[in-house]
């Protein structure tokens, strides 16, 4: 027998055994009599949730979030924050960086130096909002409904979606008005032990929200557009044409929905961090030797809280400055 054959006949033999074992479904189903099966299954999963065993990681994370806010808010009366006039970048310093990072708007050059203004607790905590649904399986948002829906911080909405009790503070985002209470009260006077006290306090606040809203993410869904930085927290997105993200369709584009990280609702919000052997001023010709980190890690280790192991690497605390020839 030719090898040709010899294959023909077991290929033939496999076909046989797999028809033997084969489930042949009917093509003919009457979707008209599974509709009420489906809409009650949707229905019978909002009787799973909220999960009793993550009620408390949920009030966790609101009472990390309050000590956060209430840390920054007494650490940048006593640590300026610089933020740039045309982009997103932010320097936990008073006089900023030389590094040629800003992108401006579209007719400035990119690529060049930041032109500074003082900064806020917004420049270091970055608010993200989103939908505040009624009831976690709810129909979904229409376009024409956007404005019959409260926007709420996204990890508030994310706890409140996981049985967290809310207060009145917890439904709105910073506002102007923590920056007045932060000027109001600059004359009042701490020592440096309780600084960093406050620093510590407030470190390990920011990584207790972090690390809550990762364990809430597992159990309760959460959504973040493609293209833009728009979450929405619950099972599927909304239809609300806010996205812009293609030019022919301007504000009218839709969201292209993926699942939302901890980033998303918790920006890590990177920015240069100076060492004690870095110049006073940051220049650009250094920027390979300098080293990154969280706005709120930065800020904190500038008023003596101990440096987490896990940011060492970014933050290059042991790595060498930049040769005197290159910042003249």
């Amino acid at each position: 027998m030719t090898p040709r054959r010899e294959l023909c006949r077991i290929f033939l033999e496999g076909r046989h055994l797999c028809g033997m074992y084969a489930r042949f479904y009917s093509s003919k189903a009457d979707l008209k009599k599974l509709r009420p099966m489906i809409l009650k299954r949707v229905e019978g999963r909002a009787k799973d949730y909220p999960v009793p065993g993550m009620v408390p990681v949920a009030q966790e994370v609101l009472k990390a979030r309050t000590l956060l806010i209430q840390g920054v808010s007494t650490l940048l009366r006593f640590f300026p924050v610089a933020a740039c006039k045309f982009c997103s970048e932010v320097f936990v310093g008073e006089k900023g960086h030389l590094i040629q990072t800003c992108c401006g708007y579209r007719r400035r050059g990119r690529y060049r130096v930041h032109e500074w203004i003082n900064g806020g607790i917004k420049d270091i905590l970055v608010p993200v909002e989103a939908f505040h649904l009624k009831t976690m399986f709810q129909d979904v948002i229409k376009h024409h409904q956007r404005f019959d829906y409260d926007r709420i911080p996204a990890v508030v909405e994310l706890c409140y979606q996981a049985g967290a009790d809310l207060c009145d503070e917890n439904l709105h985002c910073m506002t102007e008005s923590d920056d007045a209470q932060i000027d109001s009260n600059e004359g009042e006077v701490i020592s440096a032990d309780d600084l960093m006290l406050i620093a510590n306090g407030t470190l390990r606040a920011w990584e207790m929200l972090r690390s809550g809203v990762q364990k809430l993410l597992l159990v309760y869904p959460g959504k973040v557009c493609k293209y833009c930085s728009e979450v929405h927290v619950g099972p599927s997105g909304h239809k609300a044409r806010v996205c812009g993200v293609f030019k022919y369709e301007s504000w009218r584009g839709g969201h292209f929905w993926k699942k939302a990280q901890v980033d998303d609702l918790v920006p890590l919000n990177i920015v240069w961090f100076p060492r004690p052997q870095d110049p006073q001023v940051l220049v650009d010709e250094g920027r390979n030797f300098y080293g990154r980190a969280p706005a709120v890690v930065s800020l904190c280790v500038q008023a003596g809280a101990v440096t987490p192991a896990k940011y060492h690497c970014v933050m290059k605390i042991q790595g060498q400055t930049a040769p005197i020839s290159t910042e003249l």
